[in-house]
């Protein structure tokens, strides 16, 4: 009985060994936090978060929190005001996180000045270092440039899976950095959620040098018209609609790239995504949209050749080579007429 007893000790000993040898922590300071006001590190379960502790801050701010994530995990430090900022911090097993945070109360911003001990929190420190410094319109278009390249040099970092998604709303114009993080993390982190998320993401994005899926479609007189029709001519294939202002403000340079390279070998496939045919029609003539490949299933937003390219706004274009593989998306105005200059000079 003895002898089993001293087993079962053992065992409980070597259990919680084990147990605490996962354990995490993340330790620091933290300064700035406005009097009366927490700071509450939650857990991000889902769409949901689950609180787990509040930093309790000695008069020097300084703080420890001790942590069991059984894979890497993703936590969030925000303040006791529902209007307050946020930090994301992602915690790997037995890591030991030490950082120095400042709150800044007029931008309701955390800022990590220093971490040590962490991969994933480093990467979100210079990533949001970089959109704190985004002052004004010139530097916010720098700061586009610089996270991108961020996440193209940290892609084997889980954390670039999330910072990713900061360009969620033009996927289509950050394709090559999506691919590249999600195709770095996949292997190694294949349920993660953020790695799922990219992965879902990209299965209806169409990246430069890839075919462009084809398309077959009634024309304003009922006839079919392929996109494929137009292999060997540099083709703009254009998703609008008469009920789109922007779309036809754009329509007159759309016109008048098309005058001006047209005799070179350049074609336009319009796809409507109007619903109705008269109004579709009507704005062909009154914009004077004079090329003949114009096409419409009429079903609104459920077009077959808008869901074929992934098209969730108009106007939408994609430029097409003439072997009929996808060179670039989203180019109107001036930026199109000059890619058209450099191909046609080739």
């Amino acid at each position: 009985m003895r002898r089993y007893s001293f087993l079962i000790i053992l065992w409980l000993v070597a259990l919680t060994f084990s147990v605490s040898a996962q354990k995490s922590t993340f330790s620091g300071t933290l300064s700035g936090l406005p009097e009366g006001s927490r700071a509450i590190l939650s857990l991000v379960a889902g769409n949901q978060l689950q609180s787990v502790d509040t930093l309790q801050l000695d008069k020097t701010g300084a703080f420890k929190v001790s942590l069991n994530p059984t894979q890497p995990t993703m936590y969030i430090l925000h303040t006791s005001n529902p209007n307050g900022g946020m930090c994301h911090l992602m915690v790997c097993p037995k890591e030991k996180i030490t950082v120095d945070m400042v709150y800044y109360e007029d931008r309701q911003a955390f800022k990590i000045v220093s971490c040590k001990g962490s991969q994933n929190v480093e990467l979100y420190r210079k990533f949001n270092d970089i959109m704190l410094g985004a002052v004004n319109q010139t530097m916010q278009a720098m700061a586009s440039y610089q996270m991108e390249q961020l996440l193209m040099e940290n892609k084997n970092v889980l954390m670039s899976a999330f910072l990713v998604t900061v360009f969620e709303q033009d996927i289509e114009g950050h394709a090559a950095v999506y691919s590249a993080v999600h195709d770095a993390l996949v292997k190694t982190y294949p349920n993660d959620q953020f790695v799922k998320h990219l992965g879902e993401r990209l299965r209806g994005v169409l990246l430069p040098g890839m075919e462009a899926p084809d398309i077959a479609m009634k024309d304003p007189e009922g006839n079919i018209r392929k996109l494929s029709d137009l292999r060997g001519k540099v083709v703009l294939l254009d998703f609008w609609a008469s009920w789109c202002g922007p779309c036809r403000r754009e329509n007159p340079n759309v016109v008048r790239i098309y005058q001006k390279f047209h005799d070179k070998g350049f074609e336009i496939y319009s796809v409507s995504l109007d619903k109705t045919r008269d109004a579709w029609v009507k704005a062909i003539k009154d914009d004077g949209l004079v090329w003949p490949n114009h096409v419409s299933d009429l079903q609104g937003w459920t077009s077959t050749g808008g869901q074929a390219y992934g098209v969730m706004s108009v106007p939408n274009t994609v430029l097409i080579d003439a072997e009929g593989k996808i060179i670039v998306r989203n180019l109107r105005g001036a930026e199109l007429e000059k890619k058209l200059e450099e191909i046609f000079a080739k």
